[in-house]
């Protein structure tokens, strides 16, 4: 494997770990870091890499929330947090429509939408909903300050505007933040339960993506995995805490209008460049 790979996975490491968490879209800067590094992989693994690189970025929800995540207690005796097992159902339950549309229509969605078009008009979209919902909800109180709040139905809901995300450039984490918001969500609880939300997707889609690639790796092609993988883990970690840390003081505007500017930026390099 040469060095200039490890650069170029490494970067891509880290804009994976930066973008997953932050709703900007983790497959529009994708889209962009590929056209300009050029990574030096076949269609098949680049499009698996792509996506099981999200692993990495998984694990910095679950080393960082463990103790929130994990059921069973183990002082003394084996017992269950029930708080956290019904956290969980509710977690199941907000899966369940963009698994089934998901698996029913994987490769219809990459034929028809995975392109700089959408993905630019899909940035911007979102990027202007963004700022909109934030100034009706400037002087609104939100209902639901704490995970235990979110019902079933709330769950599901949340859970059907993750479908949105399945169109590339949403930003899964956006879609589901800004829904969980527009639904009387505070900013922490929506941030929180897409956190929460994206174990169960990103295990699922990183598992058909390998299941499709099948199992044979060259020694370069684990390296790279691996390397991307850890990189994005570190990334994520700071990544997940910044955001934590800025929406106890601040809106998410300034994501909106962080869309809408790299949605022109797509568009005018695919006009000028592509």
């Amino acid at each position: 494997m040469q060095f200039i790979d490890i650069i170029k996975t490494i970067i891509l490491g880290i804009v994976e770990g930066l973008t997953e968490w932050l709703p900007i879209s983790s497959t529009g800067h994708m889209i962009l870091v590929n056209e300009l590094i050029k990574l030096n992989m076949t269609t098949a693994f680049k499009e698996m890499f792509l996506v099981v690189i999200q692993l990495g970025a998984i694990m910095a929800v679950v080393v960082l929330f463990w103790r929130r995540l994990v059921p069973f207690s183990f002082e003394g005796k084996v017992t269950i947090k029930k708080d956290i097992m019904s956290l969980w159902f509710k977690i199941l339950v907000a899966c369940l429509p963009a698994a089934i549309i998901g698996v029913l229509f994987d490769n219809k969605i990459d034929e028809l939408f995975y392109n700089y078009k959408t993905v630019a008009v899909t940035l911007i979209v979102y990027g202007i909903l963004f700022i909109i919902i934030e100034n009706r909800n400037k002087n609104k109180k939100s209902r639901i300050n704490e995970l235990s709040q979110i019902s079933y139905k709330t769950a599901m809901v949340i859970g059907v505007f993750q479908v949105l995300s399945l169109i590339p450039g949403t930003s899964r984490s956006g879609a589901t933040i800004l829904g969980a918001i527009l639904i009387g969500t505070s900013r922490t609880v929506a941030a929180e339960f897409t956190f929460f939300l994206a174990i169960p997707v990103m295990f699922g889609a990183s598992l058909l993506k390998l299941l499709k690639f099948g199992g044979s790796f060259t020694s370069n092609e684990v390296i790279t995995l691996l390397i991307g993988m850890i990189v994005a883990f570190g990334v994520s970690v700071f990544a997940i805490k910044f955001l934590m840390g800025y929406i106890k003081k601040h809106n998410f505007k300034v994501f909106g209008w962080y869309r809408i500017v790299l949605g022109v930026i797509v568009i005018l390099y695919f006009l000028f460049m592509g």
